[in-house]
């Protein structure tokens, strides 16, 4: 950029790193139009796609000017790509020539290798030492052995400065290449200056969110109460299946949170923890914890945690511990979070405790939210019986001496050095004196501290347990919730079937009404009506016996169970619901969950939620059907309507069922038939237009 300002030429890899901030910022442009349908539902991530300036023009002049950092194409300039052309054939003269050279009885003799190549950018051949003088020319350079010469004869020297000459024009033509194309970026240093922020800022985003996904973070509630509530808060570092997650609760309920417990418990990851996903959520990351977890954005977070201890500066552990607490006592106010890692330790256990009970004590009174550790057990009996502190400790597994990571707030924790001690192999001897040494109010204390413990963890096991088990009670009931709207759609759907069904039969019904009062209108004659209103009956009776006999096949249609897309093979014999049929599987299932299946001679595309096992109920309805089919054929000329309605069926379906109406039609020598069927993309209308056009032509 400052190049660009000073009006400096710019080397090749400067351009194409220009070149591609535009290329980049178009890219990011499209991206995120293809991808973000909704840009009302981003408008911080809008403001900043739609800001960045993209320069298809100079970005595409400069890719075809520049093919790498060290090369210009030849189609960069006319004069360039003369110059280049001029210094191939050149030479291509002078290998020629060379070759001519190294090949002639003349000069092979003296020839070390038939080859022709290049000294200090001039073209040589090698030509044995001791035949030197034989050759007239320009000696530049010599083989590491002394044995080889490479020799520029004096026929090619012309030639050889005339490609010198070129390569100079050559340089001097890049030259201005590159300036012009520095030039084409000048009127737009404050677009890329203002393209390198937006894009600095949008990979900052996308990287916060990969990270995000990565540790697979949620984000977290910012509340103004100065409170802290993580719910199975991770260590970001530690991974998933590995961390022990810990849920932490302070400002609500007390401001002060005393963690004990024995070494290598996870006392200090707690501190750490809790003050890493602050800092990340005040930084504006997710954090990886449960949903609902809140944080609030403090003003300072300060932490003593690890040894500082310096021999150069004459610092020990208690030192190096104080000079931090002296700081932070030096600017926590009461929006500050704090927190310490074994506070007073490194000198007198009784002074250091003492000296810990009163450095809460400022905190509590400044109003700071404060996690400490601690082994003292002067501090687990303080924070017992003082207002705003609450014990915590991390659990231990004394079976087998090692710890669970896991955090418990409301009991103080034990050191347990006896059992470990006595686990480890110590004699029974020097631990029986240990106990012996401890006064009756301490040995009580520990076995109260033991008790609580015991009960705490009793407590949150079946916590844990009860959690598993309404998760189960969730999963089922999101269950059944499913299946209760399942249920509730194939209601819906054998409504919507049973009112096509009755729109038909009213159609139906219409039809013979308008027959009859036509045949009223046209004769006045007696028996005739009567005729006529004996049909009427005949067919209401067939229509109440039709539709009996649907119900029962709906009832019949309903109990098989419908197959599933794997159950579903090849030459498997089926029962077709929508048309009553048996048929033979063809195919396998396609994508769109369909299968060829062959009835009969004819064969057609049915969807498997229309299949079922046949059955001897199915198979005796399929011979039925047929039978009655043979026996109605007798008397369809009689009983043929002139309309049939098609709507809820697809193509395949209707097929069947239209090719049938019309083949009646045709022998019942029907002059005109009306087909009724849905609007959709229009594929029955195209079939059924072309199928009259056929008829018509027959």
């Amino acid at each position: 950029m400052k190049k660009l300002e000073s009006n400096s030429t710019l080397s090749t890899q400067s351009l194409l790193n220009l070149a591609h901030i535009f290329q980049l910022s178009q890219e990011l442009k499209d991206y995120f139009n293809k991808d973000f349908l909704d840009e009302a539902e981003y408008p911080i991530l809008a403001n900043l796609f739609s800001n960045l300036y993209t320069n298809k023009s100079v970005a595409d002049r400069i890719f075809q000017c520049i093919l790498d950092e060290n090369t210009i194409d030849d189609r960069a300039s006319k004069t360039l790509q003369s110059l280049r052309k001029k210094q191939k054939k050149i030479e291509q003269d002078i290998r020629s020539k060379l070759n001519d050279m190294l090949h002639s009885s003349t000069y092979s003799k003296y020839v070390q290798e038939n080859i022709v190549t290049r000294r200090n950018d001039r073209f040589v051949i090698p030509i044995k030492e001791e035949y030197r003088s034989q050759i007239k020319g320009f000696i530049h350079d010599i083989s590491n052995a002394g044995s080889t010469v490479f020799i520029e004869p004096i026929s090619v020297f012309e030639m050889n400065n005339e490609i010198a000459s070129l390569k100079k024009e050559e340089e001097l033509e890049i030259e201005k290449i590159l300036q012009e194309l520095t030039e084409l970026f000048c009127p737009y240093i404050e677009e890329l200056e203002l393209d390198v922020t937006l894009i600095g800022k949008l990979d900052f985003i996308f990287a916060k969110a990969k990270f995000s996904k990565s540790i697979q973070a949620t984000t977290p509630i910012l509340n103004t109460q100065k409170e802290i509530h993580l719910k199975n808060a991770r260590h970001p570092f530690i991974p998933k299946d590995q961390v022990v997650p810990i849920s932490v609760d302070l400002g609500e309920s007390f401001s002060l949170l005393l963690i004990t417990g024995p070494n290598t418990g996870g006392k200090t990851v707690t501190l750490k923890t809790v003050g890493l996903l602050t800092c990340m959520a005040c930084c504006g990351l997710n954090i990886p914890c449960d949903e609902n977890s809140s944080i609030y954005v403090f003003d300072h977070i300060f932490a003593d945690i690890g040894d500082d201890q310096s021999i150069l500066n004459s610092l020990s552990t208690f030192s190096s511990h104080m000079l931090n607490i002296v700081e932070i006592t030096k600017h926590a106010t009461e929006n500050s979070l704090i927190l310490v890692d074994e506070l007073g330790s490194g000198t007198d256990p009784l002074e250091g405790a003492n000296l810990a009970i009163s450095i809460l004590d400022y905190f509590k009174t400044i109003g700071s939210l404060t996690i400490a550790t601690t082994h003292y057990q002067e501090l687990k009996q303080y924070a017992l019986v003082t207002d705003d502190f609450e014990n915590a400790s991390v659990e231990f597994d004394l079976s087998t001496l090692s710890p669970t990571y896991k955090l418990l707030v409301g009991i103080p924790g034990k050191s347990n050095a006896f059992e470990i001690s006595q686990k480890l192999g110590l004699k029974e001897t020097i631990i029986a004196k240990a106990q012996s040494l401890m006064t009756a109010n301490q040995i009580d204390f520990e076995n109260l501290l033991k008790s609580i413990y015991d009960d705490k963890s009793l407590i949150e096991k079946e916590k844990f347990e009860i959690s598993q088990e309404l998760k189960r009670v969730s999963n089922l009931r999101k269950s059944l919730e499913k299946e209760d709207e399942e249920i509730k759609r194939q209601e819906q759907q054998l409504i919507q079937n049973a009112k096509i069904e009755a729109r038909n039969i009213l159609l139906q019904a219409k039809e013979d009404a308008n027959e009859i009062i036509k045949q009223m209108t046209s004769t006045a004659n007696g028996k005739d009506l009567e005729n006529a209103r004996n049909r009427l009956n005949t067919k209401i009776k067939e229509i109440h016996l039709t539709n009996h006999e649907s119900h029962n096949t709906s009832n019949l249609t309903s109990s098989a169970k419908t197959l599933q897309a794997k159950d579903i093979k090849p030459n498997m014999e089926v029962f077709v619901t929508t048309l009553g049929q048996n048929g033979m599987v063809l195919s396998h299932v396609s994508k769109s969950n369909e299968v060829q299946v062959q009835i009969g001679n004819l064969k057609m595309n049915i969807s498997i939620h229309a299949l079922t096992l046949p059955n001897k109920t199915n198979k005796n309805n399929s011979s039925s059907a047929v039978n009655n089919a043979r026996v109605s054929h007798v008397s369809k000329t009689k009983t043929i309507k002139s309309e049939i309605n098609v709507i809820g069926l697809n193509v395949d379906e209707s097929i069947f069922v239209v090719d049938k109406f019309l083949d009646d039609a045709s022998l019942s020598k029907l002059q005109s038939v009306r087909i009724v069927h849905g609007k959709g993309t229009g594929k029955l209308r195209n079939r059924y237009s072309s199928i009259s056009k056929k008829s018509s032509s027959c």
